[in-house]
């Protein structure tokens, strides 16, 4: 299992867990049983990140706005 899944505790929990019983049955990881269940984990997963990464670029516009405020107001002073 990546790293970067047991640390999402809350996101994707279903899925993880999903991915989890699979690989429990030996057999079913390499005759690609466990393929939709791990591309379901992907999309959660990447719609996690695009939603991180949207949420952040709007507090980013907003720290640069009053960056760029604040130097407006220092340099009419």
């Amino acid at each position: 299992m990546h790293p970067q899944l047991t640390e999402k505790k809350l996101v994707c929990q279903e899925f993880i867990q999903a991915l989890e019983a699979c690989h429990a049955n030996g057999w079913s990881r390499w005759t690609g049983a466990c393929n939709q269940v791990k591309h379901d984990l992907n999309m959660c997963l990447r719609k996690e990140r695009i939603d991180r990464t949207t949420k952040n670029r709007e507090d980013a516009k907003v720290r640069r706005q009053k960056t760029e405020q604040a130097w407006k107001e220092l340099h009419d002073d």
